[in-house]
């Protein structure tokens, strides 16, 4: 079984777009995981489901960055799938050969299988160069630059297998430069399975400020991976009181916790 989890906030006018690429792939479940959301998203993405099975997890309160792709793991593993892809709820544009590649790769024996969101070299703002380098350094520093060039599971639709799933703690997703780590580590198997321009992803564009607290996010997110690398504890890093770099300090890993303690 392939499943696919969906963050989801207020997505009401992405989700069916984002639902047509999964119908249009060979995900068998969805996991669409409602991340505080006041809209009509729920409902948009069962209509747009066309037969597809579709569960919905429902967190009134928003559970910060990158915090529901944690949850909805966390969920989908008690179905033991082949493995999990991760699509935000926000990326309408066409994915789905996409999503078929990062399958495929996990079919041919990867345990996290990104995207190259960056396939052509091109002009870019200087605070996404900044980003880049520190990508860049984190995928050095593991001995996986050759392989993965800027890839990250920060960016871009990725997949994970069911080794992934049962080696890798099911927290370190909200911190994907973290889980990536933790996985090189591990020696599981990680590389690039598709390629889409990162405008091509139909991602939204909300405001300037947005993209610098994204980037402040990533980068520190980044640097606790290099951290990790360089043996600081997890426990460390996990606590929330060590960080607080751009969205970091929304994750609500306790709204986490209670939602792992009561599977």
């Amino acid at each position: 079984m392939w499943i696919a989890v969906i963050p989801a906030h207020n997505e009401e006018n992405s989700i069916a777009r984002v639902m047509e690429n999964l119908v249009r792939s060979s995900i068998d479940k969805i996991v669409l995981v409602a991340n505080g959301c006041s809209d009509n998203t729920c409902e948009q993405a069962i209509r747009s489901s066309v037969g597809k099975p579709i569960e919905i997890l429902s967190f009134p309160e928003q559970l910060g960055i990158d915090v529901p792709r944690a949850a909805g793991a966390a969920y989908a593993r008690s179905y033991h799938p082949k493995g999990i892809v991760f699509v935000d709820g926000d990326m309408k544009g066409e994915i789905s050969y996409v999503v078929s590649e990062l399958l495929m790769g996990i079919e041919r024996g990867l345990d996290l299988a990104l995207t190259n969101c960056y396939p052509f070299i091109y002009l870019r703002s200087s605070l996404a160069n900044t980003v880049l380098k520190h990508r860049e350094l984190l995928n050095r520093r593991l001995g996986l630059f050759n392989q993965l060039g800027l890839a990250t599971p920060s960016h871009g639709p990725h997949a994970v297998s069911a080794t992934f799933l049962q080696r890798v703690p099911v927290e370190l997703l909200a911190i994907p430069p973290l889980a990536l780590a933790f996985a090189a580590q591990k020696s599981l198997r990680i590389g690039v399975a598709a390629a889409i321009s990162h405008n091509l992803l139909g991602s939204s564009y909300r405001n300037t400020e947005h993209a610098k607290l994204i980037a402040e996010t990533i980068i520190g997110d980044c640097q606790l991976a290099l951290s990790f690398v360089e043996g600081q504890p997890l426990d460390t890093i996990l606590s929330q009181e060590k960080y607080s770099t751009g969205y970091q300090a929304s994750r609500r890993f306790d709204l986490l916790q209670t939602f792992l303690d009561n599977l």
